[in-house]
């Protein structure tokens, strides 16, 4: 059992790691369009999780799923509000990460679990404890003062946010295996990401396969690099408990954030730092909240 929940942690802040390291490789590319980098992700996502699936011997799941959703509609239309909110979320990172606006992903990604909760409330209809509607007033301060000290709305880190637990919440409503849901959320928009890949083409300019061998492995390495967190995220996560996953979730914008001050020496001014300040302490108190609600069940129990 601890040898389980050690594996499964080592999985799931694994997960955690690459994509607080993912800004790197967005950055090897970054004379590329977000817009061609997005096609290609989607694109060579699908094609490795094709292999993957035929490797893995998971294709009777995967039509399994694909049979289940032409009975039930609905489940289709999850999984294509699913694919768009994705492929937003995507955009909106790589877009940000190119044009210098790490600091901003960083805090879209921890604003992410407030975000998520809310959606519960709106849409689900579940009620806020004390501890979550605290939560909620110090990061609305923090967006706040991140909006006043920039003079513009963190557009990119709200994006981020709600276009990630918008997904989360399409997702909870089609639960499936890890790689069969991106498999068919990535085969929901290849057509579109080939049609602009394309059009580019025919325009001239296009940068896969024109010739800088070093930019179409990094192209075609983004699908890899999108399924491989994933899958070992779907694996670890079975096997620890909710509140862990929430604490390990936090590695990922910390490390962006890092390396958006360290690394890429983006502006980190004290109005900055004070917003981030807000919005940690919105976090202290939410993750302080769910850990004593999991303590109390386990009383009870």
């Amino acid at each position: 059992m601890q040898n389980e929940r050690k594996s499964g942690m080592m999985y799931t802040a694994g997960s955690y790691v690459i994509w607080g390291l993912i800004p790197i490789y967005w950055k090897l590319i970054s004379d590329v369009s977000a817009n061609e980098i997005l096609a290609n992700r989607v694109i060579w996502s699908f094609v490795f999780m094709i292999i993957l699936l035929v490797l893995m011997r998971k294709l009777a799941p995967l039509k399994s799923v694909l049979k289940e959703i032409t009975i039930h509609p609905k489940k289709a239309l999850a999984l294509g509000a699913a694919s768009f909110l994705i492929s937003i979320n995507w955009f909106v990172f790589i877009w940000a990460v190119n044009n210098n606006h790490i600091i901003e992903t960083s805090m879209g990604y921890y604003i992410n679990p407030l975000m998520s909760v809310l959606l519960g409330v709106v849409v689900l209809k579940e009620s806020l404890s004390k501890a979550q509607v605290i939560s909620f007033l110090l990061a609305a301060c923090g967006v706040l003062i991140m909006t006043f000290s920039y003079g513009s709305f963190p557009w990119v880190s709200l994006s981020l946010a709600i276009s990630f637990a918008l997904y989360g919440l399409a997702k909870k409503m089609i639960r499936m295996d890890a790689a069969v849901g991106l498999t068919i959320e990535t085969a929901a928009v290849t057509p579109f990401a080939v049609l602009y890949l394309l059009f580019l083409s025919r325009k001239g300019s296009i940068q896969l396969f024109s010739g800088d061998i070093q930019t179409d492995l990094l192209l075609m390495g983004g699908g890899v690099l999108t399924a491989i967190p994933l899958l070992l995220f779907g694996h670890g996560a079975q096997k620890i408990p909710l509140y862990l996953i929430g604490f390990l979730q936090y590695i990922a914008p910390t490390m962006t954030l890092l390396l958006g001050v360290f690394i890429y020496n983006e502006p980190f001014t004290p109005s900055q730092l004070l917003s981030f300040v807000f919005i940690w302490s919105a976090l202290a108190v939410f993750t302080f909240a769910q850990i004593k609600s999991v303590q109390k069940k386990k009383a009870v129990v």
